[in-house]
């Protein structure tokens, strides 16, 4: 077993099993304390809430709360693995949620493959939560269960897969085409892959301001056509009459490239005959349609992204949920709505032109960051990215009628800053300045199993350069043991 499998195993497993936790938010510690949580006390929220249903933003963790469905059919790159296997993404969602935007979540994985069933439990779900948040469910069916759930309920509803994808590299294509001056109207984009983020993404492009008719989308069996009786009607509005059938052919004179599908199906040859000073968003993971260096040896002139962390670029669904959620859950939004989508895309797009702070250089170890071809987006650690997109998604329900209360833009940028906490705040900025000026640290008692782990960490995080004492072989046995590399 590999030290990597066993350290997430383990990561999953010890101590309490699995990674959130429900937390009491009042003072639980005596008599009176119980009399007001339960009963006698709760009646009176309860009474008021029956009276006024918009009081329990005000009683209750509703306001504040997001739902996190899914029927494990379509699991991050495991496919169809079935509901309770895809549980520990749905709690990897929640730590997600809650790190990045202090929100809470209940997981829920629903038992059944059938849209009806999945719409019919959401829809019962209503009075519990703010927001539905869905999650890993397969194409077409998360298109019907989304358009349906958005039709006949009044709070916020997203399916990440298809929106977050498209909202995120939306904002790298406008940037991208600022950086190679390219007008968006004009730009030929061809799509590898044609399920939900692929079509959700080419839909947010034509927002943006893409030709329907200058975009090729491509799935297993080719180029989309208008001569293909196989289509279902999402694939349909992407159907073009074209006589090329192949992706190699597609990418002929494209100027922009997005992939959505597997690792490995695009290579060096097949960019050759793209356009000038081309984009190439390779977003397969965990590896990309064709791998950077791959792209700038064919072609040293592209502008390129991937879904990977270790590559310049990362286009990562957790720059748009989390705030999307937050400026939503926070201007009582009826819906999430493709005006508040498109301010989350203008919002990154723009943070990105910011000069960068040097907190954020440091804690991704650069000593330059700053708007090209090399920083298309912010950085998902970024804190500017919860002051900059919420707001941006709470004015635009507001602007655009869904919004159930009015936000005051300095109010909630105040609001925002405090749900950063003094405590991150104070941890923010310690690691921050251990990472300044790391310093070597030897542990004496370098044979121990748990000086072992915690010096992998903290080179982990680059906070310290760690020098372990002892025995060299016992160490390298300890370290086997432990599932810790070295």
């Amino acid at each position: 077993m590999s030290s990597r499998r066993q350290e997430a195993l383990d990561y999953h497993s010890q101590g309490r099993p699995g990674k959130i936790q429900v937390s009491p938010t009042k003072p639980f510690k005596n008599q009176r304390d119980l009399s007001l949580a339960y009963t006698p006390g709760v009646a009176e929220p309860c009474l008021e809430i029956a009276k006024r249903p918009e009081d329990a933003y005000k009683y209750t963790a509703r306001g504040n709360l997001v739902a996190v469905v899914s029927n494990g059919t379509a699991v991050l790159g495991l496919g169809n693995i079935g509901a309770l296997a895809g549980k520990p993404v749905m709690e990897g969602k929640g730590i997600l949620f809650k790190a990045f935007a202090d929100i809470d979540v209940f997981d829920l994985e629903v038992g059944s493959e059938d849209p009806a069933d999945v719409i019919r439990f959401c829809q019962l779900l209503e009075p519990t939560v703010g927001g539905i948040n869905l999650e890993d469910i397969r194409s077409p069916d998360c298109f019907y269960i989304e358009e349906q759930l958005r039709e006949t309920l009044s709070i916020p509803v997203f399916h990440d897969d298809q929106h977050g994808t498209a909202i995120i590299s939306g904002a790298a294509l406008l940037n991208a085409l600022e950086v190679v001056k390219k007008d968006i109207t004009k730009i030929k984009v061809v799509f590898a892959g044609a399920g939900a983020a692929a079509i959700a993404t080419a839909e947010h492009y034509v927002r943006l301001g893409v030709a329907r008719e200058h975009i090729v989308m491509c799935d297993q069996q080719g180029v989309i056509h208008a001569d293909r009786d196989d289509l279902d009607r999402y694939k349909q509005r992407f159907a073009q009459r074209l006589q090329i059938r192949t992706l190699a052919e597609a990418l002929q004179d494209a100027d922009v490239f997005v992939g959505l599908s597997v690792a490995g199906i695009v290579t060096g040859d097949m960019l050759a005959g793209m356009a000038r000073r081309p984009i190439v968003f390779a977003l397969a993971n965990p590896t990309p349609e064709i791998m950077p260096d791959e792209v700038r040896k064919a072609r040293p002139d592209a502008v390129v992204a991937t879904g990977r962390s270790d590559f310049p670029n990362q286009v990562n669904n957790v720059l748009g949920f989390p705030f999307i959620f937050r400026g939503a859950l926070d201007a009582r939004a009826k819906k999430i709505n493709e005006e508040m989508e498109m301010a989350a895309t203008r919002a990154l797009a723009a943070l990105a032109k910011e000069e960068v702070p040097d907190s954020v250089m440091r804690a991704y170890g650069l000593e330059r960051l700053r708007f090209g071809p090399e920083y298309l987006i912010p950085k998902p650690f970024d804190p500017r990215v919860l002051l900059w997109v919420a707001p941006a998604v709470a004015w635009a329900a507001v602007g655009s009628g869904v919004a159930g209360v009015v936000i005051d833009a300095e109010e909630y940028r105040a609001q925002l800053d405090a749900r950063l906490g003094r405590v991150r705040e104070v941890m923010r900025g310690l690691s921050t300045r251990a990472r300044e000026d790391a310093k070597r640290i030897a542990f004496p008692e370098g044979e121990d199993p748990r000086v072992i782990r915690a010096a992998r960490i903290l080179a982990d995080e680059g906070t310290a350069h760690p020098i372990l004492l002892g025995d060299p072989d016992v160490i390298r046995g300890q370290a086997d043991d432990a599932a810790v590399t070295l």
